[in-house]
């Protein structure tokens, strides 16, 4: 293994076990009415009071669990869900993809949330400002309304849009002064992609957009690309594992198809890939000593030598049995009695049907019994004695009936004596020539080896383009607008509609004459070229021949000239996609390799349709919302375009954007810096945190006595938040 090729190796993260903390103490906070805010994100739960510096954060996810060595119910939270192997199967969280459904997991977060905050008192006496997904269903609003109000008893709860509170803690007003800032929004969230223009320090929501592609959907796409391209891989490759490659390998292309055309170099691909070691046991392998691999040695010989005495004994027993037989049967043949009806009644009890079964079975008996004496399984050395046919040249009116019906079997015995005798010459016959052939071939070769070669290279080759025509015809025949394809349905369709023979013809006498032609049948092979046909297989059995000539004589004929070696190369750029380790390499066998995925992950939040997705991708909403607002509004939007959330870390988005949203504006419109999230993770928190310590957060609350007038889905309008039912 290279330098560079171990620079690139990375190692998953062995989890650790979560420690365990104290809650909180609450007494700094006891009767102060000091806001709560809660980031009620779909992946982490982030919460604390507005004046700590900052929250505490937990992964959004519940797990009832059932522990077995004390028969215990557990309900675990966050992290502790990785301490119980049994209880991560069983992990839920409050959201549906991004919608707020699961209320009963969303109750044990809070619970979870305030246990941890030290929260001893009997209702929440404090404001709470909480996140919701922009254009939340009234239906989930209702819900959380009702849940805080009547369950924690708030005294007010006001809901906010993550991303807008985000980009005010990164454009906070100075003291004094109202929140007036200008920008467009761009918002990476778990399950989506959200689009908010904000003009003078309010979003304007009725031109927002989201897309339903976001870190979940992308972690799901990276693993089944993982999963299709190593579909054999010894370990589990698990969704935690898929989101720590996509946060750490990833990125975006500021030319997607560019970056394509470059990779197609393999060199190019073996040094943008980054290698993932996962790990692997090595199996033990037992050590013996040479006393003890003496001892084994010696054993085996001993079972072995067992083994032949064995064999030896069963041999000779076997012989034995068909020397008894053998003479057995030739007494009983030299006792033939004069008369024909009481020894044929013998020969049946015996269970021969007439003489010539009988001398047919001691002439096998003999020539076992040869066989075996002289250990020779082929009997090769054998002569083969004619049999003696004394009936055939009498004729039938000097025979009995009994006389003719064995004249009869002696016809048919010599016939097929005959034919065997035709065989075994013919059989000769082709050995002869077989040889001759050979002595001709090897003159040749002898003589002008040059030429021997070229004509057996050309032999091979032109097999090799039979076979591989024949392939190219199979895969035509899979893409039913194929010419094959079309030829092939005219076929059945001509056999469909030809006008065989009806049943009065051929009565009267009329024939169908398919099958005469032996070309007839050639049809069967252009309708099913799935089928391996006989000249297929000759011809596979010639060109392996003709190899095995060539490595044994041609020094510049290797192996990996063969049509199978030929057939079984992987070009150079398919082993820089994914190379092959040797067999038995434990480590390089639990490693996967990431290149073109690194990049094809995050194109598709420019074009969901890769991944299947029916949706316009981030350049197209885009230009859909700039669209909609007048040139100056337009220019004072793509003069602050600020990007939030974990994926806004990924390397090259912002080039991304840029390049992408330049060509949609016009020349002399300036575009502003892509400006990213001082912390994507908690600057919402922070924002909310600011914005709760501010006056106007109690003029935008909705208080329990709005709440039992006007029901859970009505909220206050205001610049932070979203205009659904709001007043």
């Amino acid at each position: 293994m290279d330098e560079a090729e171990t620079s690139n190796i990375f190692y998953v993260p062995t989890p650790s076990l979560p420690s365990i903390t104290p809650p909180d103490s609450y007494d700094p906070f006891r009767s102060q009415s000091i806001p709560l805010i809660i980031d009620n994100g779909s992946s982490n739960l982030r919460f604390g009071f507005s004046t700590s510096a900052s929250p505490h954060s937990s992964p959004n996810i519940i797990a009832k669990y059932k522990e077995r060595k004390f028969n215990q119910s557990l309900l675990l939270f966050g992290d502790a869900i990785d301490a119980e192997s049994g209880a991560k199967s069983q992990g839920k969280t409050p959201w549906e993809g991004d919608v707020l459904l699961n209320f009963d997991a969303m109750e044990n977060a809070l619970d979870y949330a305030f246990v941890r905050l030290g929260i001893d008192a009997e209702a929440i006496e404090h404001p709470v400002l909480m996140t919701e997904r922009l254009c939340s269903p009234l239906h989930s609003r209702a819900l959380t309304s009702e849940l805080m109000f009547e369950q924690y008893s708030v005294p007010s709860l006001t809901y906010c849009v993550d991303s807008v509170m985000s980009f005010y803690h990164n454009n906070k007003p100075t003291s004094g002064s109202t929140f007036s800032a200008d920008g467009l929004v761009v918002s990476f969230n778990t399950a989506s992609t959200s689009v908010i223009p904000i003009l003078n320090g309010k979003g304007v929501l009725s031109h927002a957009k989201r897309i339903p592609w976001g870190t979940q959907q992308s972690t799901e796409y990276l693993l089944k690309l993982i999963q299709l391209k190593y579909s054999s891989f010894p370990t589990r490759v698990t969704s935690t594992q898929a989101s720590w490659m996509l946060h750490n390998f990833c990125s975006f292309a500021t030319d997607y198809p560019a970056v394509l055309r470059s990779l197609k170099i393999p060199e190019n691909m073996r040094t943008a890939e980054r290698i993932i070691q996962f790990p692997f046991t090595i199996p033990v392998v037992e050590e013996k000593t040479e006393e003890e691999l003496a001892r084994i040695s010696e054993k085996r010989k001993e079972q072995g030598k067992k083994l032949q005495e064995l064999a030896a004994k069963s041999r000779m027993e076997k012989l034995a049995k068909k020397e008894n037989d053998l003479q057995y049967l030739t007494n009983l043949k030299e006792s033939k009695r004069p008369n024909k009806r009481e020894w044929m009644n013998t020969l049946q009890i015996e269970g021969f049907e007439d003489d010539a079964a009988l001398d047919e079975t001691i002439k096998k008996l003999e020539v076992d019994v040869k066989r075996a004496r002289k250990k020779d399984p082929d009997g090769q050395d054998d002569v083969i004695e004619e049999p003696s046919f004394p009936l055939i040249d009498v004729p039938d009116a000097d025979l009995d009936e009994e006389g003719i019906k064995e004249k009869k079997k002696q016809k048919l015995m010599k016939a097929g004596f005959d034919a065997r005798a035709r065989a075994r010459r013919e059989k000769e016959k082709e050995r002869e020539e077989k040889e001759a052939e050979e002595r001709r071939e090897e003159e040749e070769r002898e003589n002008n080896f040059d030429d021997w070669a070229a004509r057996l290279r050309r032999e091979q080759e032109a097999i090799m383009n039979k076979i591989k025509e024949r392939g190219r015809r199979k895969a035509a025949l899979s893409d039913r607008k194929s010419a094959a394809a079309q030829a092939r349905m005219k076929n059945i369709a001509s056999l469909a509609a030809d006008e065989r023979v009806s049943k009065k013809k051929r009565k009267a006498g009329a024939e169908d004459m398919f099958g005469a032609d032996d070309e007839d049948w050639q049809i069967y092979r252009k309708l099913n070229a799935a089928a391996v046909s006989s000249d297929e297989e000759e011809e596979f059995n010639q060109l392996r021949i003709i190899e095995s000539k060539l490595i044994l004589h041609d020094p510049t004929f290797t192996a990996q000239h063969t049509h199978a070696s030929i057939t079984s190369q992987r070009s150079a750029l398919m082993s820089a996609f994914r190379p092959q380790y040797k067999e038995g390499d434990i480590e390089g066998s639990a490693r996967i390799h990431l290149n073109t995925e690194r990049w094809r992950v995050c194109e598709t939040y420019f074009s969901p349709g890769m991944a299947g997705v029916d949706s316009a991708g981030l350049g197209e909403v885009l230009q859909s919302i700039l669209a909609r607002f007048s040139e100056a509004e337009k220019a004072r939007l793509v003069k602050n375009v600020f990007i939030t959330g974990g994926p806004s870390q990924f390397p090259g988005l912002q080039e991304r954007l840029h390049g992408t949203l330049r060509p949609i504006l016009p020349p002399e419109m300036h575009l502003g810096d892509i400006v990213r999230a001082a912390d994507p993770s908690l600057d919402a928190w922070k924002g909310m945190a600011s914005f709760a310590n501010t006056d106007e957060f109690h003029q935008v609350s909705v208080t329990s006595e709005e709440y039992q007038e006007w029901g859970g889905e009505r909220i206050k309008r205001w610049w932070g938040g979203n205009c659904n039912s709001a007043v």
